[in-house]
């Protein structure tokens, strides 16, 4: 999947915001209004901070700095995203606190990811040694993704799970350590599914 964070066509900063607000207001009910996205949303703001510190990272005089600024906005929002990881559009982390995502990972487009989620290493050589999750996926609270696994598109990883294993397209995937079921019909509701994949 290796990709930069635009792949897409590039949206200016305006309609790259609204689409993040539209996203949320989609994918949480909570939602009351897009003053309350902007101002209290840590999830959001991580977000936005990565952004920043992705271009950044591009620049090798820029990367101490990059670093700094990740720093602060783990401090202020709960939530650790190396700058060196790439992050699709449409992404959106729900409660956001304790997330930890690491240099390596690529992240595609239309991820949700709840709190306490790590996407994180199992290797200290440098090198890929983070997941891949493709498009479409919901990575449930607390879940565990670990190592160069690939996680494939619109697949479910049940809350609490640890994955150190690739998973299929489609598939879901509960327990300790991650046990991976196919659902039985892949357009029922999230709900119908598999009650272990909720948060």
């Amino acid at each position: 999947m290796h990709r930069t964070v635009d792949r897409a066509p590039r949206l200016g900063w305006r309609a790259r915001l609204r689409e993040d607000l539209d996203v949320a207001t989609r994918r949480d009910p909570a939602v009351r209004g897009r003053a309350e996205l902007i101002l209290a949303y840590p999830g959001l703001h991580a977000i936005w901070a990565h952004r920043l510190t992705h271009r950044m990272w591009d620049v090798p005089s820029l990367r101490l700095p990059a670093r700094v600024v990740s720093h602060l906005a783990r401090a202020l929002t709960g939530v650790e995203i190396h700058p060196g990881a790439t992050i699709g559009r449409r992404f959106f982390i729900d409660h956001g606190m304790g997330v930890v995502i690491g240099e390596t990972a690529e992240i595609g487009d239309d991820v949700m990811m709840y709190h306490d989620v790590t996407l994180g290493g199992r290797s200290m050589q440098k090198v890929k040694r983070h997941p891949t999750v493709e498009d479409g996926v919901t990575i449930g609270a607390g879940a565990r993704v670990l190592g160069p696994v690939v996680v494939g598109r619109n697949a479910q990883i049940g809350a609490n799970a640890v994955v150190v294993r690739d998973v299929p397209a489609g598939a879901v995937v509960v327990g300790v350590p991650g046990e991976v079921r196919q659902p039985k019909d892949p357009h029922a509701a999230l709900d119908a599914v598999d009650p272990a994949i909720w948060i």
